[in-house]
């Protein structure tokens, strides 16, 4: 019995729009990002904020892990497990 199977077309327009998709969430989700590192940073300002440097080095130590678990991911090799950061 034969089954059908999708033509190379189909699987073509399937990969562009997955691509797509991927394009439109990676700048959706990028910019956020972004936006809020700019955030964290804003709390530098010392005139509105008390901070120690050890506050400064577990936030960026988080930041990092986050970005390394993220990069790990996409090389196939890590974890999906969600964070809660705590000073």
């Amino acid at each position: 019995m034969h089954v059908p199977t999708h033509n190379s077309k189909e699987r073509n327009m399937t990969r562009e729009d997955d691509r797509e998709k991927f394009k439109r969430l990676a700048e959706q989700r990028v910019t956020k990002v972004l936006k809020q590192i700019k955030l964290v940073g804003n709390l530098s300002n010392r005139s509105n904020y008390a901070y120690e440097e050890e506050d400064v080095r577990k936030i960026y130590r988080a930041i990092k892990r986050a970005l390394d678990d993220m990069k790990a991911r996409f090389d196939s090799k890590g974890s999906t497990e969600d964070e809660v950061f705590r000073l």
